[in-house]
């Protein structure tokens, strides 16, 4: 049994679990999380928006490719891909020779890689809808007007779709923040990793894995602020959004 008095007035105390040294552990985690999180989503949101235009041409060569990609790692656990990706590129013949190596050998890349090409893949599928989702009449007046079909694309449908997508691209956001806790079973030192790293010094299981949960849930709090943010300054002019 927890004696529960004990570990409150333990922690209220400020034990040896949160000194100076595993803080600083816990701020590498935070740093590593925030910059795993953040780039993963910008290059995954730059290859998602020219893979979603392709997802939805009417020509099959151009389509089936994306449907493929986003099928296969729609399909499958993020951390198979990790593994993958991480322990499986070793076994390509001259790898460890090549330029790549350097990329390769560190946690961090291969961490890198998976998250991007997973969240690519849903994002595009977001995005795909929501191009599917524009008005026709939006479309035809833009073509009425002359625009060319780059044109339209550009000025009408990406600006258009992005507003409808917002809501859902938040929902993404706040997947990733919380799957990039497996990144630790690669032995990158995320939040999740600082807080096994404590557990495993300390023998405590609660502080660690409590702390660094409080620390999530301020993050997915921030995000949530963010988006509703974006959602009231982009979709102000809806009624649903302005009643």
């Amino acid at each position: 049994m927890v004696d529960v008095n004990a570990w409150l007035n333990d922690l209220l105390a400020g034990n040896k679990i949160f000194t100076p040294a595993t803080m600083a552990h816990y701020w590498e985690g935070l740093v590593t999380t925030t910059q795993l999180v953040f780039v993963s989503l910008i290059i995954g949101l730059v290859l998602a928006v020219p893979l979603a235009i392709m997802r939805s041409s009417k020509r099959k060569w151009i389509s089936l490719p994306v449907y493929a990609y986003t099928y296969v790692f729609r399909g499958t656990p993020l951390l198979i891909q990790l593994y993958i990706i991480y322990y499986g590129v070793v076994f390509f013949d001259g790898i460890q020779e090549s330029f790549l190596w350097p990329i390769f050998r560190e946690a961090f890349y291969p961490a890198l890689i998976a998250f991007t090409l997973n969240t690519a893949a849903y994002t595009t599928e977001i995005f795909r809808g929501a191009i599917k989702a524009t008005s026709k009449g939006e479309i035809e007046a833009a073509r009425a007007y002359g625009m060319s079909e780059s044109l339209l694309m550009r000025r009408i449908v990406i600006p258009s779709a992005f507003r409808r997508a917002l809501p859902a691209y938040g929902n993404e956001v706040i997947f990733m923040l919380h799957a990039s806790a497996i990144a630790s079973v690669v032995t990158l030192m995320d939040l999740t990793g600082a807080a096994r790293y404590v557990y495993s010094r300390f023998y405590t299981p609660f502080e660690p894995f409590l702390f660094v949960a409080l620390i999530y849930l301020c993050l997915t709090f921030a995000i949530l602020f963010f988006f509703r943010f974006l959602e009231k300054r982009l979709l102000a002019h809806l009624p649903s959004q302005s009643a």
